[in-house]
């Protein structure tokens, strides 16, 4: 991550909402499958990957847990890699079922499971992923499922066992489906691979990690593999946004705007299309079977930085780019010759940072990163001058706002002098020192330096 710091504005964000949320002891381990009632109760963890590959986590993102229900978005894009949208549709719905998601929510007379976010539709799913055994069919699964977090995940041999020794009402989920003539495969064969898939072993880095590569079209931020096609992505996405929550889809939708998908050991997964992937992990779950911390830290984070779906923001050009550094960055101000040596000589202390577009997260965080690389913490000048161009901005977002701002401050904390090029009467970072123009902007940093002791 090439961050100003490590403290940078999204990271610290996380850690206060980690630091906000984990005093929040309401809700229950599950205790259904022996395994998930073990868990560590104060386990939190929170995740943000952007589709730029850069990871930013807060309190116990690296430690492993299993996958669970958040599994069946993956396995759903596989099956609709394998099959298409329309063969899979034939077997498994696309309704909200409003119901819990270990129901019986299946279609009068067919059998079809209403979404494949459900129990009973996720099994259906499992069984559609094409293999001539049930060992390749988890084969395939566990490498999709790896691909999308970029790493081979472990299975945990004892959660597999405990959820296989207490799935009864999953096997009468299959049943039913079997005799209503919906699942076609054997009963057995298939919630064993079902269970065996629930059983991965995920950080909340790598959900965060697997959501960024959904919210980037299929393909994978950092191996810039493509996992599944752009298409399946939206699929995926669209099932999300109505049936990942289970019952509480509808009012997470209206709360917090992002297709996200929970599992029952404590995990949720959310995604900001072309922008960014979140994963959380917290085991105390809510009646829904949700976890309390995650789905409340969540709800905090889109309503702080405005996130919903309906709030998008379309950026269409690249946010922001190091314009012009070093010799490149002079005023048109006229000088006498041994000032224009000294600038000559210092003129990399001095860089413009150009913003243009609508910004919101995935535009700020390309604002970050260019006044990172602008600015380098291990710089052997004390002294140095940023100038961000905002002439060039069109929408700005609350959540550019609160990044850059956070920017500016670490700068200042570094004896960085940000300054800021904008169009009168807009004000888009309160409280910083304002210029119309570049060039003006520039003599003014200019004259500092001349004056700079430092640099006689």
């Amino acid at each position: 991550m090439t961050a100003l710091t490590r403290n940078d504005p999204i990271s610290r964000a996380l850690d206060d909402l980690h630091r906000k949320f984990i005093p929040e002891r309401g809700g229950t381990l599950p205790d259904y499958i022996p395994e998930l009632a073990k868990a560590d109760p104060d386990m939190f963890g929170i995740s943000l990957v952007s589709v730029e590959g850069h990871r930013y986590s807060a309190g116990d993102a690296e430690r492993a847990f299993m996958i669970q229900s958040i599994s069946k978005p993956f396995v759903y894009a596989l099956a609709l890699e394998d099959l298409g949208l329309e063969a899979v549709l034939e077997r498994v719905g696309a309704e909200p079922s409003g119901k819990a998601f270990n129901a019986i929510s299946l279609e009068k007379g067919t059998g079809r499971p209403a979404n494949p976010m459900v129990n009973a539709g996720a099994i259906l799913t499992t069984s559609l992923v094409r293999a001539a055994t049930d060992e390749e069919r988890f084969y395939r699964i566990r490498e999709a499922i790896s691909a999308f977090a970029g790493r081979s995940l472990e299975l945990d041999e004892a959660v597999y066992r405990s959820e296989r020794d207490a799935g009864d009402r999953n096997r009468a989920l299959a049943y039913l489906m079997k005799s209503a003539g919906a699942l076609r495969a054997d009963v057995e064969a298939t919630v064993d691979v079902y269970f065996r898939q629930c059983a991965l072993l995920v950080t909340a880095d790598d959900l965060a990690m697997m959501a960024a590569t959904l919210a980037n079209g299929g393909v994978h931020p950092l191996t810039k593999e493509r996992v599944v096609s752009d298409q399946a992505a939206s699929h995926v996405l669209t099932l999300m946004g109505s049936c990942g929550m289970y019952d509480y889809a509808g009012e997470w939708l209206l709360r917090v705007g992002l297709p996200a998908k929970s599992g029952v050991a404590g995990g949720v997964m959310a995604v900001k299309p072309s922008q960014f992937g979140i994963g959380l992990v917290s085991p105390l779950l809510d009646a829904r079977g949700n976890s309390v911390r995650a789905v409340a830290a969540c709800q905090e984070l889109a309503t702080r930085f405005e996130l919903h779906l309906l709030n998008q923001v379309g950026q269409r050009l690249p946010a922001a780019s190091l314009g012009r550094s070093g010799g490149d960055c002079r005023s048109s101000q006229v000088r006498n010759l041994d000032d224009e040596r000294r600038l000559a000589t210092h003129g990399d202390v001095i860089c413009v940072v150009t913003v243009q577009g609508d910004v919101g997260f995935a535009g700020a965080e390309q604002v970050l990163h260019a006044c990172g690389r602008a600015m380098p913490v291990d710089s052997r000048h004390r002294h140095r001058w940023l100038i961000l161009d905002l002439t060039q901005v069109g929408q700005w977002h609350r959540v550019a706002q609160a990044m850059v701002t956070a920017v500016i401050a670490d700068l200042r904390e570094r004896d960085v002098t940000a300054i800021v090029c904008d169009t009168p009467g807009r004000d888009l970072l309160p409280g910083s020192q304002w210029f119309g123009t570049v060039d003006e902007a520039l003599r003014w940093c200019e004259d500092d330096l001349l004056a700079t002791d430092s640099f006689l």
